[in-house]
């Protein structure tokens, strides 16, 4: 047998040409092919996507939790004032439509005493328990029905959070009243007949 015997030099060499390899072989897999490259872009696009879909989903939680507690603070303020207008003003007429007055003020629901007063006194005379059981909404099942003569379906969607969910609460049907009026004819004050 031959032993075979390596030089410093071979050795240098071999050492070397490793080193070479090794090195193209980092760079080669460094370098992506167009298929890879292609997946990889797909992949960024993916994820920037992703990303502006969570960043605007969170944008619009923050933006409702506000909502949330703008409009508590509403409530809570409107609450404020309807129980401050009981003491204040009395529970007659004359204080329910003061109080009123100061909920829509808030709320920005326009009106004022006169013609609010006028379509009470021509609705109900004034009576908050007042019911209609003769006309068209009283025939279909949903009677008119509080100062102002509200059927519920109107009630329940131009009640104003913060009064009292009741109908024939003289201060909640004002409001929704009002709010109604508001929404149809500009304000209680051009209403002059049956609305």
């Amino acid at each position: 047998m031959h032993a075979i015997t390596r030089t410093p030099l071979a050795r240098k060499s071999a050492v070397a040409t490793l080193a070479a390899a090794g090195a193209a072989a980092v760079t080669l897999t460094l370098v992506p092919s167009p298929a890879h490259a292609a997946e990889s872009t797909e992949t960024s696009t993916a994820q920037v996507k992703a990303s502006s879909v969570q960043a605007k989903a969170e944008a619009k939680a923050k933006a409702k939790a506000k909502a949330k507690a703008k409009a508590k603070v509403e409530t809570d303020k409107v609450k404020a004032i309807v129980k401050a207008g009981e003491k204040k003003y009395g529970d007659d007429l004359d204080g329910w439509i003061r109080t009123a007055l100061d909920v829509m003020d808030v709320k920005d629901i326009p009106g004022s005493y006169e013609g609010l007063h006028r379509n009470i006194m021509r609705e109900s005379s004034g009576n908050p328990k007042a019911q209609n059981d003769w006309d068209i909404n009283a025939q279909n099942g949903i009677p008119s029905k509080g100062l102002l003569q509200t059927i519920q379906p109107t009630f329940d969607y131009y009640h104003v959070k913060g009064t009292k969910d009741s109908i024939t609460d003289p201060v909640a049907n004002i409001v929704a009243a009002c709010n109604y009026a508001a929404d149809k004819y500009g304000s209680m004050d051009n209403v002059d007949s049956a609305y």
